[in-house]
């Protein structure tokens, strides 16, 4: 075999659930990716498996994603959100007839029906027990990620908080998975020097950076990218490998951008009149994205031509065999310099389905192409690599890097948005001072009063940990829904600031904390006294 392809998708989304509203509209991106990535990629990947093919893909599913996917609460509005487009669907199948769109109005139809009885029948309303369930079998690896997905690098002068953000992390993977994990997902792939040593801390084994944070590392990389390196702390890190990614990712140049390809932007929640979209989506006056698109990219030009479903599948297979064709070519050509090649091709998973929606299927061609095929390489996970050829590596110290624009941090300390780090760093500091705090007065206090003020103290860490999501600062900085952004790391702080306020006066307003439990409910096991309590 001349080499092996690592095939990473890193599903994430920020935490978003507002029970103080009947219908939210940001809690439609979590049921967008259920919807158009999740249950789809569930639904190939058994399909995979039970075709006798092993796809050994690797995933990373981060903390916010697991618990939205758990609670109740998003479980049934998602149930009642595929209910509205599914009415929204018949409604559309009587406006469409004998025209061009008609024949999608009937697919976007039983697509509906099909991902609500999947939802609901196969998979029990339990996604993430689905995907547990495909790495117990040994068909996939999951790696863990950042309890919030905070960009590290921003908390560089502050370990207590990375430490925090990787701790809470390992630890609701392994609530969610039940073992402790291997890897793990830089948030945005952002390094600083010594991240390695706190990773290595929390037992874990390797992780992923962006292509130059290996090829700048000291001394160079013997292999470049294609084989992992050995940091100074001893756990392995592997680079993103630039060339395939390019070729997904690119905007101008990746497959999704294919003329035949459907386009994202052209919603009927757009295109049509919201006194008739609105009543089926439920947020009333509020235009928001359906996921019934009628058009292909076409090109650049506004006027779009209808999608042609059969025409986009066939460049699907186009585009699968072209892929594993370009990672033959350059694992049959790396391999001739006396080394095992790998090469990691990460992407986001909302690329998948959502954003492209042809991607599932695209997905499927290749695992199968690898497989039945007989290629001169094979699928791999990166645990398994290094069971297998760990004995090549060198000891390299990693650049600071990131991915994103740039590739050095610009995107989540920029122009736009930086003015807040001074607030974030502010309540790590405070963190610290009720760390030290509690040590001694929780003892002078009677049950009740010692019982409420850990509560507080438990809800202030969640504070924290959620006003240090790199999301919000990603959308401030590109001008996307920036101010409910910036709402919510105001938000959070202004909470964090109240509760500070609270316990260091010994005075909890205990209906607030209550409302405030009830809101951000995110790792409800979480107990500062030893940062976590499973």
């Amino acid at each position: 075999m001349n080499g092996n392809l690592i095939l990473l998708l890193h599903a994430h989304l920020p935490y978003v659930r507002h029970p103080e509203h009947e219908y939210s509209l940001e809690e439609n991106w979590l049921f967008e990716a259920v919807r158009e990535t999740y249950i789809p990629l569930l639904d190939v990947l058994d399909r995979v498996v039970n075709d006798g093919i092993s796809p050994r893909i690797t995933m990373s599913l981060s903390p916010t994603l697991t618990e939205m996917l758990d609670d109740e609460l998003l479980r049934d509005r998602f149930v009642r959100h595929m209910e509205h487009l599914i009415e929204l669907s018949e409604a559309e199948k009587t406006r469409t007839k004998s025209s061009p769109f008609e024949a999608t109005a009937f697919l976007y139809n039983d697509r509906f029906k099909r991902i609500r009885r999947l939802y609901l029948e196969r998979y029990k309303r339990d996604i993430v027990s689905a995907f547990r369930r495909l790495q117990d079998e040994g068909h996939m690896e999951i790696v863990a990620t950042a309890a919030t997905h905070a960009f590290l690098p921003a908390f560089e002068k502050y370990p207590d908080a990375v430490k925090a953000q990787i701790d809470v992390g390992v630890k609701s993977y392994i609530r969610s998975f039940g073992r402790h994990p291997s890897g793990f997902w830089l948030p945005e792939c952002g390094y600083f020097k010594g991240l390695d040593s706190l990773l290595r801390a929390a037992g874990i084994k390797y992780f992923f950076l962006e292509s130059h944070g290996i090829i700048y590392g000291r001394p160079r990389p013997r292999h470049s990218v294609y084989g992992p390196v050995l940091t100074p702390s001893g756990i392995a890190a592997f680079g993103r490998d630039f060339k395939s990614a390019r070729q997904v990712w690119c905007a101008s140049k990746g497959y999704p951008g294919d003329p035949f390809y459907r386009d994202f932007y052209r919603d009927i929640g757009f295109d049509l009149p919201l006194d008739y979209v609105g009543g089926y989506t439920g947020l009333g006056d509020i235009k928001t994205f359906t996921g019934m698109k009628y058009h292909c990219v076409t090109g650049k030009s506004e006027e779009k031509l209808p999608y042609d479903r059969a025409q986009a599948l066939r460049r699907v297979s186009e585009h699968a065999a072209h892929f594993v064709q370009e990672r033959e070519y350059d694992l049959t050509r790396l391999s001739g310099f006396g080394f095992p090649p790998a090469v990691l091709s990460a992407f986001d998973a909302e690329l998948f389905g959502h954003w492209w929606f042809e991607g599932i299927e695209w997905l499927a061609l290749v695992i199968r192409n690898i497989s039945e095929n007989k290629k001169s390489f094979g699928l791999i996970t990166p645990a398994r690599y290094l069971e297998e050829y760990s004995k090549d590596m060198n000891v390299v110290e990693p650049c600071p890097s990131s991915w994103g624009e740039g590739g050095y941090n610009s995107v989540w300390i920029g122009e736009r948005n930086h003015r807040l780090y001074r607030h974030l760093h502010a309540i790590a500091e405070r963190m610290e001072i009720l760390k030290k705090w509690m040590s001694g007065a929780l003892e002078q206090c009677g049950i009740a009063e010692k019982n409420l003020l850990q509560r507080t103290i438990n809800q202030a860490m969640r504070e924290m940990l959620l006003s240090q999501a790199s999301d919000w600062m990603f959308l401030m900085q590109k001008g996307r829904a920036a101010k409910y952004a910036e709402e919510r790391i105001m938000g959070h702080i202004g909470k964090f600031d109240m509760l500070f306020s609270m316990i260091m006066n010994r005075k909890v307003d205990s209906s607030r904390l209550k409302e405030i439990e009830n809101r951000d409910n995110i790792f409800g096991w979480i107990d500062s006294r030893n940062a976590i309590k499973l």
